[in-house]
């Protein structure tokens, strides 16, 4: 099969098109790991988009072929009214490319792109507003919350709210969720078979934008000859058809009205936004730059543009500053007739953005990549944290806010806010006890403890939720806050006041989740005494109900990534639901020959004993000694660059510490000895982590990712051959998404294994979630107590997994391309041992040594730069 790839493809990539083709057509979910540096972008395009085209082809011949005629019609009839359907669609096709073309030929002759760079929308379209009662804009709109057409008509609907799967589903089956705004609209333009491409961030999308630049595809449907019957109609058609692409942003990404814009977080920006289109607001007071009737041609202009060349999220924006039209709003147009569009996790992940893009997965493809942390993005994103002290300064505010507004508050405004108040304090009176405790602690909170306050078990939290939502309380209060303190302080001249989140959104969002099911989460509380503050977290324990719609309505789902493995994690705890027979995985090689790499499990210190870096014994200072001395012998061994992964940023700063203690006056340290091989870069979470100042070459405060790896780069560019050391932390900025290629990770080494701490309270609930989903499932067939081993085993599979996928995701740094080399160091006894050993991605699996102790490391690390430097 010819899937048009640019280049010569790998074996390991052809085979990987093959299976995603396979995949697709047969409508599986997929799981795919090809290691960074196997082109894995290109082979998800070329594989994808080929099955995409040759579908569509399959689709229009069907459609075509089972085109109804007249029992008495003749056979030359039927095929006649056949061609003619045919031609129409080839038509509108046509008409729809030489639109594009035509658009793209434009852009060439004006330097679009130039000047899209530049753009600004003219600011005489922005109005100033001004009010002349200032505090009258904090009052409350009267409220009911028994209005259903009031609820049917507003801006947001309640997935919005976030709701978890299982409560949506009941209240749709109560009745009590308005009718869906996109089922009501009327969809005139058909929705093209097209594949949701999702990545975790802009940049990466950005990336992936270049490598679909590449890629050169034939039309779906062939066009016909012209022959003397249609006099030569369809012409012009080329041979290769443009990929239609889209990429979607926020409005944090996308807005271009500076008024909204400076507003800073996202939050604001959009409860601003959806306030400049609500019909109360006067026609000189909204956003200009909307899509209306009479902006159609502007925003159909946009689509053309958007739809005839493959631009990044900031290009779409820079477009939108051209034509002056929003282009949140008017890329929602380009979406049906695009074939493929790219958005980052927080839009594909949750319905209510779906919605709000007007997203459709029904029968569509779904690809994301990056997706060995899709687990951790979906309970991240549906996670809450909220502090006593945060609820304190909530409940003084809406108190403050009471005493200026009270007699304006009627019906039900009095009784939503005054439940909110009673809410605030029920939990308040929980936390409260907790800040005396002697140190610091953690624990499981109870959701019936924590509404335990007088009345609060009789209020409606769904109705309550809806209020918040609704009201905008947050922000009116907020709002009249700031007012106050103006008035108190006014701002120096100059000043800008930034505009944060209003406190009571934090309470606001963590009462939706006191509404999801006990089964998909837990509330948890942890002390801080020093700080006379307590946090309470709700934290999602199973992403399955958030991910399951995707699942459902997609015809096939692809989770692809460089370090997939271990895969049983997503079959068990994201897919419990699926059969085996319906879900498809693929483990790919590397493009380096095995010579290229080598493994070495070093369990052993240079006198022998273990390398032993588990909870318990990991703090001895003997074992950091032996640590740091093996450290000393490899980066004198592995030329360039060389980088060390710790398991945490503390355990890194504690050896750190202990090597830049001197035996004696007479000798140098540990950290002089390492500083005098190599040059000293260190990722840094804190001021705090501060190191030896004298190494002027040392990092002696936080910097970002950026800066600290353009110094660890520069020193290698400059070193003449001496090469730099960077020690840097698993699942910390460096370990994900850097590129560590040729000389800037010669060397890559994991220091133990970073298992989370078992004893914290959120990860003992984890374990018992998990072992007790799986004790469930095998209580009927096994019986209970072989099913209590059977969760146990599960909760330690879950454990472990975890682990390595991020050390698998470290190591994966070093090798970026098919003619880099390096040396993987795993540094822990644990490492020799088959368990761990089978749980390292295949291609680190085929160049694995046994276990060994340093010098016999070194040996091996010496004979392998030897082979390089003579082949080289």
């Amino acid at each position: 099969m010819d899937f048009h790839h640019p280049y010569q493809p790998y074996d390991i990539q052809r085979d990987f098109m093959t299976a995603l083709y396979q995949c697709l057509e047969d409508g599986k979910v997929g799981i795919f790991e090809s290691p960074t540096g196997t082109g894995k972008s290109l082979s998800l395009i070329c594989g994808s988009l080929t099955w995409l085209r040759d579908r569509k082809r399959k689709m229009f011949d069907e459609s075509i072929a089972q085109e109804p005629g007249d029992d008495d019609e003749p056979d030359w009839m039927v095929e006649h009214n056949r061609k003619e359907k045919r031609r129409e669609v080839l038509q509108r096709r046509e008409d729809l490319e030489k639109r594009l073309v035509k658009v793209r030929a434009k852009e060439e002759r004006e330097k679009l792109k130039l000047r899209l760079q530049d753009g600004k929308p003219p600011a005489k379209r922005m109005r100033h507003s001004t009010d002349a009662d200032e505090e009258a804009q904090f009052a409350l709109d009267d409220y009911d919350s028994d209005d259903d057409s009031r609820s049917r008509s507003r801006k947001t609907d309640m997935n919005d709210l976030n709701l978890s799967a299982e409560t949506l589903a009941l209240m749709q089956k109560l009745g009590m969720l308005p009718r869906n705004r996109v089922e009501e609209d009327e969809l005139d333009d058909e929705d093209e078979l097209k594949i949701f491409y999702c990545s975790r961030t802009h940049s990466q999308l950005t990336q992936f934008a270049n490598e679909l630049r590449k890629v050169k595809l034939p039309p779906a449907i062939p066009p016909e000859a012209p022959d003397e019957s249609t006099g030569g109609a369809i012409t012009n058609v080329e041979v290769t058809e443009a990929l239609k692409h889209l990429t979607l942003g926020s409005r944090k990404n996308l807005c271009i009205n500076p008024k909204v814009l400076r507003l800073g977080n996202a939050t604001a920006m959009n409860e601003r936004c959806l306030e400049l289109q609500e019909q109360k607001t006067s026609q000189e007071h909204r956003c200009p730059f909307l899509p209306n009737a009479e902006t159609k041609p502007i925003a159909n202009d946009f689509r053309d543009h958007a739809l005839a060349k493959i631009r990044d999220i900031e290009e779409l924006g820079a477009l939108g500053k051209k034509l002056e039209i929003c282009p949140y709003y008017a890329s929602r147009d380009a979406i049906k007739p695009s074939e493929i569009v790219t958005l980052p996790y927080p839009l594909l992940l949750q319905k209510s953005a779906r919605e709000a893009l007007g997203i459709s997965l029904k029968n569509h493809i779904v690809i994301i990549d990056e997706a060995h942390n899709l687990m951790d993005a979906i309970t991240s994103m549906y996670s809450v944290t909220m502090s006593l002290s945060q609820l304190q300064l909530a409940r003084s505010q809406v108190m403050m806010y009471l005493q200026k507004f009270r007699n304006r508050l009627k019906g039900k405004n009095r009784v939503y806010v005054a439940q909110t108040v009673r809410l605030m304090d029920s939990i308040i009176s929980y936390l409260s006890p907790l800040v005396s405790a002697p140190k610091a602690a953690e624990g499981l909170a109870k959701v019936t403890d924590l509404l335990a306050g007088n009345g609060v078990d009789q209020i409606n939290l769904y109705k309550l939720s809806r209020y918040l939502q609704e009201s905008k309380l947050a922000r009116k209060i907020d709002g009249y806050i700031v007012h106050t303190e103006k008035q108190k302080r006014p701002p120096e001249k100059g000043t800008t006041t930034a505009k944060t989140i209003p406190t009571l959104m934090h309470i606001q969002g963590f009462l939706l989740a006191l509404m999801n099911p006990s089964d998909e989460g837990r509330f948890f509380y942890s002390t801080a005494p020093k700080e006379q503050n307590v946090e309470l977290r709700y934290m999602l324990l199973d992403p399955t109900h958030h991910f399951r719609e995707i699942v459902e309505e997609a015809r096939a789902v692809v989770l692809a990534g460089g370090t997939m493995s271990p895969m049983n994690d997503y079959t068990q705890h994201l897919f419990p639901y699926l059969d085996n027979s319906s879900i498809m995985t693929l483990s790919c090689g590397h493009v380096i020959p095995r010579v290229n790499l080598l493994a070495c499990p070093v369990t052993t210190t240079e006198s022998g004993a273990d390398f032993d870096f588990t909870f318990e014994k990991r703090m001895s200072h003997s074992m950091i000694n032996d640590l740091g001395h093996a450290l000393h012998t490899f980066v004198q061994t592995v030329p360039d660059g060389v980088v060390i992964f710790f398991p945490s940023y503390a355990y890194l700063d504690h050896c750190v510490k202990l090597w830049q203690t001197k035996p004696n006056a007479s000798m140098k340290s540990l950290w002089e000895l390492l500083g005098s091989a190599k040059p000293i870069f260190r990722e840094a979470q804190s001021p705090s982590s501060s190191t030896d100042h004298q190494q002027s070459h040392d990092i002696s405060k936080a910097q970002s990712a950026d800066s600290i790896l353009a110094a660890y780069s520069n020193a290698i560019a400059t070193g003449n051959g001496r090469g730099a050391l960077l020690l840097a932390v698993i699942n910390g900025t460096l370990s994900e998404g850097i590129n560590f290629s040729d000389s800037l990770g010669r060397g890559v080494a994991v220091v133990g294994l970073p298992f989370p701490n078992p004893h914290s309270a959120e990860w003992k609930s984890k374990m018992e979630f998990v072992s007790q989903k799986a004790q469930d499932a095998a209580a009927v067939e096994l019986g209970i107590a072989k099913a209590k081993d059977k969760g146990k085993e599960a909760a330690r599979e879950f454990y472990t997994n975890v682990c390595m996928r991020a050390v698998n995701q470290a190591v994966g740094r070093a090798i970026r391309h098919r003619g880099d080399y390096a040396v993987i160091l795993l540094l822990d006894r644990r490492y020799g041992t088959s368990a761990i050993r089978g749980k390292l991605p295949g291609w680190i699996r085929g160049s694995l040594k046994t276990g060994m102790g340093v010098r016999e490391a070194a040996g091996e690390i010496g004979g392998f730069f030897q082979d390089k430097a003579k082949s080289g």
